[in-house]
């Protein structure tokens, strides 16, 4: 006998049912269905990498740092340790260390939030931002999927962009915003990842950047800047300023994670939240102030061990993720030339398969003359042994995609060779069971 039924969908939340929260979930667990396939889908650092040691040591190093370099007696670091903490954070003057060390960016430490993962941050700004129901959020397409669901979340609807190779089209940037208002709609702010983004692997070139800058302070626009593959470019170019490096009108929310970059499992991100709010009562603090309001409702705070992990790392390298990743750049580029290479190969031009190149990051993404969807990610998993992403999970509309996604850093280059081979197996028969064109 069935269990009764207490509620249905309809009863809660229209979100928990939407297509972005269940790619969310498909998405982190397709490897567990098929845990003896090749998976060229996750977008996990690179494993091999990771030192059982390691946290141990930084837990130390940092307490070390509460009691030396900020005069916290043994007591006050082990209540700093294990005690309930600050809402924004107690690593947050080492956030922005890093910042200034690594990307030049100098901001009050108080207008950093430390936060659980990325997502949390990304959760934040959108609840600050969804002031109204006129309010609106553009983004660069296709859109990571785990902003569009933190949309979903707050009501906040999400209009996209045309992104293409450049990374962002900026007189498409500026029809969307023209035209929400034309509707009577509020356009707050856009979301764009300018380096090596997901799941496109674009880019935005340095002469753009400062034209998105300049035409989100014409539009009135925030920009809500995503930058967790900054670090990862796959040549010998130096890496570009990231746009809040560049923002000189604060027109830049920036959003960072320690995931790739530390330690995945530790779930510490931030966001820089430096804007200017004026107050009822006419006094004017911090955006950042605002979001530790709404985290007080979340989270409480992010979990202060996590965060001592995290800030030993920083302060093992003075504070550079430059320095602490030197091997993994090295892994993830030499990974990306393996995959592009691999694909030329295997696919020789003039081929109905094309691929992006891009410069650095994790992704690359393969178009096909076919449809591409889960169904057939199921079927190449069962039978062919190879997992990847459907494009598709990155669009908002429900429109068919013909490409899929392939991720190099979770895999070794004799792994991507065999993903590589059993996914052109799978194009080979499904180009032979597409019907032949017409004449």
């Amino acid at each position: 006998m069935d269990a009764p039924v207490d509620l249905t969908v309809a009863d809660l939340h229209p979100s928990v049912d939407d297509p972005a929260l269940n790619s969310m979930n498909f998405l982190n667990e397709v490897a567990q269905h098929w845990p003896d396939a090749v998976s060229l889908a996750a977008g996990r650092p690179y494993e091999e990498f990771f030192d059982d040691d390691a946290p141990r040591r930084w837990l130390e190093r940092f307490r070390r740092h509460l009691v030396e370099d900020l005069g916290q007696s043994p007591a006050q670091a082990q209540r700093t340790l294990f005690q309930y903490g600050r809402t924004k954070g107690i690593a947050h003057h080492l956030v922005a260390r890093n910042l200034a060390v690594d990307e030049g960016v100098h901001v009050d430490p108080e207008a950093v939030v430390v936060t659980v993962g990325c997502q949390e941050a990304m959760f934040l700004v959108l609840r600050a931002l969804r002031a109204g129901p006129r309010d609106v959020l553009l983004a660069v397409a296709p859109t990571y999927v785990g902003l569009t669901g933190a949309a979903r979340l707050v009501d906040l609807p999400v209009r996209p962009v045309a992104g293409g190779p450049t990374g962002v089209d900026l007189a498409d940037l500026r029809e969307q915003a023209r035209r929400a208002r034309d509707e009577g709609l509020r356009p707050r702010a856009c979301y764009v990842m300018p380096d090596f983004a997901n799941p496109s692997g674009a880019s935005i070139g340095l002469d753009d950047r400062r034209r998105l800058l300049d035409l989100a302070a014409e539009e009135d626009l925030l920009l809500i800047e995503d930058n967790p593959y900054g670090l990862f470019p796959a040549g010998d170019q130096g890496r570009l300023p990231t746009l809040k490096a560049l923002d000189t009108r604060r027109r830049v929310l920036y959003l960072g994670s320690f995931a790739k970059t530390v330690l995945p499992g530790a779930r510490v991100g931030y966001v820089v939240a430096d804007q200017r709010v004026a107050g009822a009562d006419g006094t004017v603090g911090l955006l950042a102030d605002q979001l530790a309001k709404i985290k007080s409702m979340v989270t409480v705070n992010t979990s202060a061990l996590a965060q001592a992990v995290i800030g030993g790392a920083l302060l093992e390298h003075d504070c550079s993720l430059v320095t602490a990743n030197v091997r993994e750049r090295a892994a993830y580029a030499r990974n990306m030339r393996h995959l592009l290479a691999g694909l030329a190969r295997r696919f020789p031009q003039p081929s109905p398969v094309t691929w992006n190149a891009p410069a650095g990051g994790f992704f690359v993404v393969v178009t096909v003359p076919f449809r591409v969807d889960d169904a057939l990610l199921r079927r190449s998993a069962e039978r062919y042994g190879v997992l990847w992403t459907p494009m598709a999970h990155f669009y908002d509309d429900g429109t068919p995609v013909d490409a899929l996604r392939l991720s190099v850093s979770a895999v070794t280059p004799e792994q991507i060779d065999l993903g590589l081979d059993r996914l052109a197996a799978l194009v080979a028969d499904e180009l032979d069971r597409a019907p032949a064109p017409a004449r």
